[in-house]
């Protein structure tokens, strides 16, 4: 069974011509890069980015790097790439992402707690290790 969830979704590849062209994109996240997302575009394009961004690109709008990522309306979402060859903008319908978010959280609620508490106690092992500072009041 493969822990890597996918989702398909079409988008609209917006351009200055008269109609927007619709192009199948993927959506995919794999357990053992936690904290991004894959989206592979037509050409076999793959651009990855934080899951992170995702998330709040879907409230409001998020900007990290060469990525931005915000709602439009209800019912939309627009991700933009910026490349050194130009910029490429997408419009999709928001049900996709909100599925794959959906699947991506219900698979890591259901992962084993000492999976989930790894990186906690990594995090509080590095803190150990860094030099105290102290403060007066």
């Amino acid at each position: 069974m493969s822990l890597v969830i996918q989702e398909h979704a079409r988008a609209r590849l917006i351009t200055d011509g008269p109609d927007p062209r619709r192009v199948p994109v993927e959506l995919r996240y794999d357990p053992e890069d936690p904290d991004t997302v894959q989206v592979r575009l037509p050409g076999g394009v793959d651009r990855s980015f934080a899951l992170d961004l995702l998330e709040r690109g879907l409230r409001s709008p998020a900007t990290r790097g060469d990525i931005g990522i915000w709602p439009c309306g209800r019912a939309q979402l627009v991700l933009e790439l910026h490349a050194k060859d130009g910029v490429a903008v997408f419009q999709f319908d928001r049900a996709p992402f909100i599925r794959f978010l959906s699947q991506i959280r219900a698979r890591t609620a259901k992962r084993p707690a000492t999976a989930r508490t790894t990186r906690t106690s990594e995090a509080t092992t590095a803190a150990d290790a860094a030099p105290a500072t102290a403060t007066r009041a």
